[in-house]
């Protein structure tokens, strides 16, 4: 933050406007200076024609000046670009950074183990796996039990019911939310960038999230959306033919 106090200009407002007129023409195109604060006595006069400008912002005594093209950039910075962005934790707690599934297309799925869905959904993520994992599918299980307590059991329970029962292969994660303030952030992410049908929230266990291997959200499909059904997609992020 650049910080410029402006003259003792007493009460004389003829000498304001040309000392913020040359300012502004010094610093709106600048790339350099993202933030000013411009310091002025209590006394100051000719200061509010200027203040209510759409650049400016009086605050306590201050006149605060930002590009607007700066918001833009600093929210770029910031903001997630991509599922690669994130740290999970896995059924363990340990961390689990998601850039390691670059160049990989990504099924992210909210289970649960109690649920209508689980049977046909577990057989079926198992068969897509066990098909198209040496060409570069992962699937990421998120246990969730948001959804009529479906998912009660603890992070070892779920591993052992989905590992035993369904012989899965893929990583089962720790437990999360996914809707609600309490939502991970990869979930906020993945329905900010794909929204479904009627809203943006999770409706139900086995909601699926289609991630491409630079991993940007490519679809979302429905609990009821079997995971054989979306096979043609898989192929298609896979260049498979």
């Amino acid at each position: 933050m650049l910080c410029v106090s402006a003259p003792l200009l007493g009460r004389n407002s003829r000498l304001v406007k040309p000392f913020f007129s040359n300012l502004k023409q010094s610093l709106l195109f600048s790339s350099r200076v993202r933030f000013f604060s411009l310091c002025f006595p209590s006394t100051q006069t000719g200061v509010s024609s200027y203040s209510s400008h759409p650049i400016y912002q009086r605050q306590s005594g201050l006149l605060y000046y930002q590009p607007l093209r700066s918001n833009h950039t600093m929210a770029s910075q910031s903001s997630p670009q991509s599922v690669h962005s994130f740290t999970v934790k896995d059924a363990r707690g340990n961390d689990v950074d998601l850039s390691i599934y670059k160049g990989k297309a990504l099924l992210i799925v909210n289970v649960a183990s109690q649920c209508g869905l689980t049977n046909s959904n577990y057989t079926e993520l198992h068969q897509l796996y066990e098909k198209y994992k040496d060409q570069g599918l992962e699937i990421l299980a998120f246990p969730c039990n948001q959804f009529g307590a479906q998912e009660p059991g603890s992070n070892e329970e779920i591993e052992k019911f989905v590992c035993t029962r369904f012989k899965a292969e893929y990583p089962i994660f720790d437990k999360i939310d996914v809707n609600g303030d309490s939502a991970a952030p990869l979930y906020k992410f993945l329905k900010s960038s794909k929204g479904g049908l009627f809203g943006d929230n999770i409706k139900w266990n086995f909601s699926k999230f289609l991630v491409d291997k630079d991993g940007k959200v490519v679809d979302r499909y429905a609990p009821t959306t079997s995971p054989l059904s979306i096979e043609k997609d898989i192929k298609k992020l896979l260049g498979i033919s």
